[in-house]
């Protein structure tokens, strides 16, 4: 009887497979993909803050973001498309000498600011779309809350939650490549991703799109006036809020999330299964 979902040992060697794959491609594709990947993410993140802006409850609203945000990775999986996080785990495929460390950092570099120019591209349309308009402005100032908070974050909280979040990012694709149906991929994907925007981790591609969302929506003086009503933000407050600023969050969760998924499960997977095909 055929088994109906790839063992670990499989899974890892069809991430090897996938990490191949990855740093040989072409570098206009590597960029396509990247600029794909980084917009489904932002639009799983603004369809995710439509939805809990008007939330109250913090409990209540990250359990409804953290029931939307995971379409993003599922377009990714399903659709296609190169992610920073989840290609941490090229290191399999460097740890099995199948692909060199220099395609690897190649790729993650690439990557990482492709994906950066797709999370901008969908906030640019966002923003102009009218969807900050949304229960009178509110939704303009929630996007200036969320980017306002992450900016806050001490070097320390953005490093330690960005390696907890990648742990679940990469599992969740993990997962995925443990599925051979498309509603096993779904609900691989769905858990996991739940289970990191309910606890408040730091995904550095998911951040490119709330910070610049929230630089943005600082350029609206109604949006920002709201947001003073609202949460007693003064202007002091919001200075901290600019592209400078957030390179405060940006630099310890990327370092993060690449120990989380380049260590924590790329190469302990990796090491853990290996000895088990030996």
């Amino acid at each position: 009887m055929e088994e109906q979902f790839n063992k670990p040992v499989q899974i890892i060697q069809k991430n090897i497979q996938a990490g191949i794959t990855k740093t040989t491609l072409p570098t206009w594709k590597m960029i396509l993909l990247g600029m794909l990947a980084g917009g489904f993410i932002a639009l799983g993140g603004a369809a995710s803050s439509v939805a809990a802006h008007n939330v109250s409850n913090v409990g209540l609203a990250r359990l409804i973001m953290g029931a939307i945000f995971p379409v993003g990775l599922m377009m990714i999986v399903l659709v296609g498309g190169e992610l920073f996080t989840g290609n941490c785990m090229i290191v399999m495929a460097v740890l099995d000498k199948k692909a060199a460390l220099g395609g690897y950092v190649r790729n993650l570099v690439i990557v990482y600011f492709s994906n950066l120019v797709g999370a901008l591209i969908i906030d640019v349309l966002l923003l102009f779309s009218g969807q900050l308009d949304y229960s009178s402005g509110m939704m303009g100032a929630f996007a200036i809350k969320v980017a306002y908070g992450k900016v806050l974050l001490s070097p320390l909280t953005g490093f330690t939650s960005g390696i907890l979040c990648n742990m679940l990012v990469c599992l969740a694709i993990l997962m995925a490549l443990a599925a051979r149906e498309t509603a096993g991929k779904i609900w691989a994907v769905f858990f996991p991703i739940f289970a990191f925007v309910i606890s408040g981790y730091e995904h550095c591609v998911a951040n490119m799109y709330y910070i610049f969302m929230g630089i943005l929506a600082k350029t609206n003086s109604h949006y920002v006036q709201v947001a003073k009503e609202l949460y007693g933000y003064t202007d002091g407050d919001l200075d901290k809020l600019s592209v400078v600023g957030s390179l405060k969050n940006f630099i310890p969760v990327t370092l993060g999330n690449i120990v989380g998924g380049a260590i924590l499960i790329g190469a302990a997977c990796y090491i853990v299964q290996k000895q088990k095909s030996e």
